[in-house]
């Protein structure tokens, strides 16, 4: 028997869409003030909106005895229940509009900043060679954070990004899959010495002379990258935090500044090498080897998407698809 406080059984209304991005945003805030304002609504109606999900489906979602919002095993299942049906409306939504014509037919790609100015644009050249014909295209560069969320809320139907094993995505294989299209590297640089060809600093610096570090914000998807493989194994490195961002672009500038060192990913930073502003801050050793991965969800989408899927995967720089 479930006990709502006058509130009707489970099933007997109407559920709302707005109540699953409640409880998402509960779920990835871990705070029900921070939901609330999230979502632009007072603590109050909030705490009753996710009351009413809990009532509508028969469970508890949320274990409100501890100080820190938790969710209980059944919350837990319920995040990517909740991803999946709205990513899955959103997309058959966007679909069906293309299908009746009240929408031109586009692709809604995002990717991380560093890759929408270096990867992307050659290679969609290619896939659009390779088609044979004029896609409509959409690109949105942001962070990793942002791009994963669009691709959560069904928002984008693919995301363009790098990867390293040891860094984790929310972007699970349940739901998502991908392809590999190319390789790149991360590698720690920074400027010159004044009057000599040589870095200004070299790893791994010392305990007592810690080298400034240019570090990225926890949004982006290469800070994850670079702290997940530190963490994991490999020299050891004496830094010191002295600035943080998220955005690649303004992390290059700061090192060329002579602020620090920073792990910028080469295609990048090559003209930079090439014309001597950046140099390498230590050998090989210190270096971060990646992927460019193309993802998708599993769920079919609109046909214009699915075709560049195909095209995607033949292009000549796929090169595997994950399980």
């Amino acid at each position: 028997m479930v006990v709502g406080l006058g509130l009707p059984m489970p099933g007997e209304w109407p559920m709302e869409l707005t109540w699953l991005e409640d409880f998402l945003a509960l779920a990835r805030g871990e705070s029900f003030s921070r939901a609330a304002e999230a979502r632009a609504v007072t603590q109050p109606a909030f705490s009753r909106r996710i009351r009413a999900l809990e009532t509508w489906l028969g469970v508890v979602l949320v274990d409100r005895d501890t100080h820190r919002v938790s969710l209980t095993e059944a919350g837990t299942r319920f995040v990517e229940i909740a991803d999946t049906t709205l990513r899955t409306i959103e997309l058959g939504r966007r679909e069906i509009q293309e299908i009746a014509g009240t929408s031109q037919a586009s692709l809604r790609i995002w990717a991380t900043h560093a890759l929408s100015l270096t990867f992307f644009p050659s290679w969609v050249r290619s896939i659009e060679a390779l088609s044979r014909q004029d896609m409509s295209i959409q690109l949105t560069a942001d962070n990793m954070a942002a791009a994963e969320h669009a691709m959560l809320q069904g928002h984008a139907q693919f995301l363009l990004c790098h990867h390293h094993p040891a860094a984790t995505t929310v972007l699970d294989q349940r739901n998502f899959t991908c392809l590999t299209l190319g390789t790149d590297t991360l590698l720690p640089v920074c400027t010159r010495l004044a009057g000599a060809d040589c870095a200004a600093h070299v790893l791994p610096g010392e305990t007592n002379h810690p080298l400034p570090f240019l570090e990225y914000g926890e949004a982006s998807g290469m800070g994850r990258i670079v702290a997940a493989t530190r963490a994991t194994g490999g020299p050891m490195a004496h830094l010191t935090s002295v600035f943080r961002s998220h955005a690649v672009l303004v992390l290059a500038a700061m090192a060329r500044e002579g602020k620090g060192v920073a792990w910028l990913p080469q295609s990048l930073i090559e003209d930079d090498l090439a014309q001597g502003r950046l140099m390498p801050a230590g050998d090989e050793r210190w270096n971060i080897p990646m992927e460019i991965r193309l993802y998708r969800p599993r769920a079919r989408q609109s046909p214009a998407a699915e075709s560049f899927w195909s095209f995607a995967a033949e292009g000549p720089k796929s090169a595997s698809r994950s399980a």
